[in-house]
């Protein structure tokens, strides 16, 4: 996305003028940074608990700030004055534990969600040299040893450890990994995709040791995308005989519900002695590894694992030298344990800090390292749940989290004391994140609100029990006034109760000169899948953010655009979560179409003129909802939708729906698919050739079932284009596309 580059102030307000009242263009949302607020990239806390560091606006510089002012305090690395290699510009950075040297990350290239292989230097500080971390090809995930001399990272599939010491020495230390077979301290594309990491390797805390997982996956079944070749405005490439008898295609490991996981193993390697063991960890044999982690005991590396039906979680404390590994949690939890506990676990020197739903409410629980559970974190309402965990400080005992206390619509931060009291740091509605400095005496706050775009602020912790702001780091002040110089509608939350007594919440946007005397076509958009949240006072919320601005552009066309959460998503308890276990689809679009009644019973709404559209999840909640056999859309567009859950991966789809062997009917009888008869409605489907996650399959196979049950519909294929659909002029033409398609089946 291209940056915005902002108008001197003056200059603006007479821009600001010409602008006012004009319409939005579909371009600048989809091609330009014109309402992307501005942010702060790649904040680290500083172990001095005063600083932290940042990549500079124009990616030259590795800067450092103060906690206490929020002013630029030094340069730690600068493009243009490090001696030695040369690079053009900073993707990111790994601060070495002590301080001395950076890891510098160029040249990246993603892979999936969050995988991607750089190019790496290492920066010393001290002397202002520069020098590759390896020259044997581009690198993933280096990880720093404890004592900040020696870097293991992944290549090929294979683990290679540097050594600072040794003039950079190189070593490899697997020698077995090899694509679509064995994987090394990476996890493998179902792992990383629905576990929400990138990195299955660390140190031991004496840096003796490097413990990793291995991941065999040879006997998992593979799937073929199909890569076309250069574009016709590739000259060259018409010559070519590929490019007239296209055969490319990318093959890689995906398991499908009820279908072989890769096994895995964990493993460490003594770096003195280059002994490899196999630890001796309790796993069963189609069990899961989320996440290991480090921690200040030399003998103890953090290992999580889950069984396959994802329902029980166990911590074990693993020792790399001798292999033992002892269990010191277990937590067992209804139905199945929510993927974003693994992030939002944190290790420190004396404690795991874990959050559960064990007693159907995201809370956290602190234990030592031993396992002995200390306190449960209290202090707010039964019905409050934590969205993240920030820290825990050694020195108190405070915990430092996110939470939604008040219901679901504003994020706010709190501290829970060690005498149970708990504070909020931050008590303006809105939705709230922080950053915090290592000793939790200052914090980063990002905070907006459903009609104030992001504002940065430096915050300091008074007391541990209040929290004042320091300065403003970054107001978006230079947005709002673009935002408000055209003619958007208003944004505002409501709630409504459907006919099963079911509390639903939503928002929506109305024409700028919305008259409630009138009747307008509305176009819904949601997602609705597990544990998501689309209906926050937020900024960030619409098909594509940003304030929601496609929805403004809608309502610009006369539309009202809505968003309703519907059963199943989250911010409200694994009650209102997890009732749509092993019928995924069912309650969520019963919902949806609850949501269109309601609208048609408002005086200001064409109940003849209601669509609905999402992506993904959203896709496949369009298809339910359009067949759920109550006719109350006039159309609808699914964007990647999944169509049956057998073609979807094991661990989201077994996590909410078990394998089809246990629930068949769940598979079979609740999908579009299996309801493709019942489809009514004008459909528009969009898809990408190259999708690596819902994999066209989906969208062919829902085809064919159209095609038998004779339905009219729509279709839109992209070549070489992921789960994302974006990419050059991707984007806008797909939602011109769907602009298009409303319009006509609309007025």
């Amino acid at each position: 996305m291209k940056k915005f580059l902002m108008l001197s102030a003056a200059l603006f307000v007479a821009v600001s003028q010409l602008m006012a009242g004009q319409q939005l263009s579909l371009k600048d949302i989809t091609t330009t940074g014109m309402f992307s607020p501005k942010g702060i990239a790649a904040v680290e806390p500083l172990p001095d608990g005063q600083s932290y560091a940042q990549i500079s606006a124009d990616g030259k510089q590795i800067v450092t700030c103060s906690f206490r002012t929020g002013k630029q305090t030094g340069v730690l690395f600068d493009v243009a004055t490090a001696r030695g290699a040369n690079i053009s510009r900073v993707d990111g950075y790994i601060m070495s534990p002590d301080q001395k040297r950076i890891l510098i990350q160029t040249q990246t290239r993603g892979i999936y969600r969050h995988s991607f292989t750089a190019v790496y230097y290492i920066f010393n500080i001290a002397n202002n040299k520069l020098e590759p971390l390896s020259d044997g090809g581009p690198q993933q995930t280096p990880v720093w040893s404890p004592d900040g001399l020696q870097v293991a990272f992944v290549r090929d599939n294979n683990i290679f450890l540097v050594k600072l010491l040794y003039n950079n020495a190189e070593s490899q230390v697997t020698k077995d990994g090899k694509k679509n077979e064995i994987i090394n301290g990476l996890p493998d594309w179902v792992n990383e995709e629905e576990f929400s990491f990138n990195s299955a390797m660390t140190f031991s805390a004496d840096s003796k040791q490097i413990v990793w997982v291995r991941y065999d996956e040879s006997q998992v079944p593979e799937v073929y995308l199909p890569l076309a070749p250069d574009d016709w405005s590739a000259g060259a490439a018409k010559a070519s005989p590929s490019w007239m008898r296209p055969e490319g295609t990318y093959s890689y490991k995906y398991p499908k519900a009820g279908e072989r996981n890769a096994t895995v193993k964990l493993m460490s390697f003594d770096i003195k002695s280059h002994q490899t063991r196999t630890m001796q960890l309790p796993l069963d044999a189609d069990g899961y590894i989320p996440r290991i982690m480090p921690t200040s005991d030399a003998t103890k590396v953090c290992v999580f694992t889950l069984n396959r039906h994802q329902d029980c979680l166990r911590i074990f404390m693993a020792n790399p030298l001798t292999t033992v590994c002892q269990q010191v949690i277990e937590d067992k939890v209804d139905k199945y344990i929510n993927e974003n506990v693994f992030a939002q676990t944190k290790i420190t020197q004396s404690h795991i800090i874990l959050a559960s739903e064990r007693d159907g409410f995201n809370r956290i629980y602190v234990y030592g390292l031993n396992g002995q559970l200390q306190r449960t974190v209290g202090g707010l309402s039964n019905s409050a749940v934590v969205t993240d965990v920030y820290g825990y400080d050694e020195t108190t005992g405070d915990v430092f989290f996110a939470a939604l206390a008040d219901g679901p619509l504003n994020q706010k931060i709190y501290v829970n004391h060690k005498n149970g009291k708990t504070d909020c740091l931050t008590p303006k509605d809105g939705w709230s994140s922080a950053v915090f400095s290592n000793d939790f005496k200052n914090f980063i706050l990002t905070w907006s609100d459903l009609n104030t775009p992001t504002q940065i602020s430096l915050l300091g912790v008074s007391g541990g029990s209040s929290a004042k702001t320091v300065t403003v780091l970054e107001d978006n002040k230079a947005l709002a006034d673009t935002y408000a110089s055209f003619d958007m509608g208003l944004k505002e939350l409501f709630s409504f109760t459907t006919s099963e007594g079911v509390v639903l919440n939503g928002w929506m946007v109305k024409p700028h000169d919305f008259d409630p005397s009138k009747k307008y076509p509305v176009v819904m958009y949601q997602y609705g899948g597990p544990g998501n949240q689309q209906v926050k006072n937020a900024w960030g919320i619409g098909m594509n953010g940003r304030g929601a601005i496609l929805e403004q552009y809608q309502a610009q066309q006369g539309y009202i655009a809505v968003c309703v959460d519907n059963r199943g998503t989250g911010g409200r308890g694994a009650e209102f979560e997890k009732c749509t276990y092993l019928h995924l689809g069912e309650l969520e679009a019963r919902d949806q179409v609850e949501t269109a009644l309601w609208l048609g019973q408002q005086s200001y709404v064409d109940k003849e003129h209601i669509a609905i559209w999402g992506w993904s999840y959203g896709g496949w909640n369009t298809l339910m909802a359009m067949s759920e056999g109550r006719h109350v859309f006039c159309c609808g567009i699914a964007i990647a939708p999944p169509t049956c859950w057998r073609f979807y991966d094991t661990i989201y789809t077994e996590r909410f729906m078990r394998t089809p062997n246990e629930n068949a009917n769940g598979y079979d009888n609740v999908c579009p698919i299996a309801r493709a008869d019942k489809l009514h409605g004008a459909l528009l489907l969009c898809h990408g050739l190259a999708d690596d996650n819902v994999h066209y399959q989906n969208t062919a196979e829902y085809v064919t079932a159209l095609v038998n049950a004779d339905k009219d519909f729509r279709q839109l294929v992209y070549t070489n284009r992921n789960h994302s659909i974006y990419g050059g002029n991707t984007r806008y033409h797909l939602f011109r596309q769907c602009m298009d398609f409303f319009a006509s089946n609309m007025f």
